[in-house]
């Protein structure tokens, strides 16, 4: 047999030295912002030299930071005049990728905190060609709240949030009344707002305060859960969970139009 190949210690990291220094920073925001419970939790886990790669070369051209401190001109970052959804929690980006290559007219501003799943996504959109498709790191609510200006989405995506399952930590979970107005505030009147879970009391929860909220209506006739709809990819984590038994719940509710008689 052949002897094996000597292998390249990796350099040890200067203290204070940024592990990508062209890439994501790891708290764009700092702490310009009041602190407060946060729906995510930064996951630490292997970068693959792909992923590392990418986030090198591929950041300053399709990722931002969310530091909160200039709003994002949608049609300039995308440099096309392109309807924009948001995504908050994308995990790996496949199916992220998929939807961006399956419909090129829509913008997709795709927003996570897993750098792994960063680097993976910047990967899949470099090779599929995209243009349209960015990658945010960071606090969504911080963009939304301050990078985001009122009536700027054409859609928001929350596919397969934490469900926090504790009672403890519901209070972190992201679908709740708070989140609801902002996120009606940033979203175009007609623009649809859609989450699926695969936690079934967290669905019934999503659908209770999505019901109760001014802002929106349920656009199923029955005021129940929504089918999948096609442009939503099967992905294989969900795949896995239905082999399980596991039932996906998807809610599909657009933004109501508010008159002017409306405070």
């Amino acid at each position: 047999m052949p002897p094996d190949k000597p292998t390249t210690p990796r350099k040890p990291r200067p203290k204070g030295e940024p592990r990508f220094p062209d890439g994501p920073r790891p708290d764009p925001a700092g702490s310009h912002f009041e602190r407060r419970i946060r729906s995510f939790q930064p996951r630490r886990s292997r970068v693959t030299q792909g992923q590392a790669d990418a986030l090198q070369r591929l950041w300053p051209k399709w990722g931002l930071d969310i530091d909160g401190r200039h709003p994002l001109d949608l049609k300039d970052l995308f440099a096309a005049d392109l309807p924009v959804v948001l995504e908050i929690g994308f995990g790996m980006g496949e199916a992220t990728a998929q939807m961006a290559t399956e419909d090129p007219t829509t913008g997709i501003l795709a927003v996570d905190v897993h750098t792994p799943g960063q680097g993976n996504l910047l990967n899949l959109a470099d090779r599929a060609g995209l243009s349209n498709l960015r990658v945010a790191n960071g606090d969504a609510i911080i963009l939304l709240r301050e990078m985001l200006t009122p009536d700027s989405l054409d859609g928001l995506r929350v596919y397969f949030p934490d469900p926090w399952p504790k009672k403890r930590h519901h209070k972190r979970r992201l679908i709740q009344p708070e989140f609801l107005t902002l996120a009606a505030s940033r979203l175009k009147p007609g623009a649809l707002l859609h989450c699926a879970t695969d936690w079934e009391p967290y669905a019934e929860v999503m659908l209770e305060v999505l019901t109760a909220h001014p802002d929106f209506e349920n656009t199923q006739p029955d005021g129940g859960y929504a089918p999948r709809p096609d442009f939503r990819p099967l992905t294989r984590f969900e795949g896995q969970g239905l082999d399980k038994g596991h039932v996906v719940n998807d809610l599909l509710f657009r933004r109501v139009p508010h008159t002017a008689t409306d405070n």
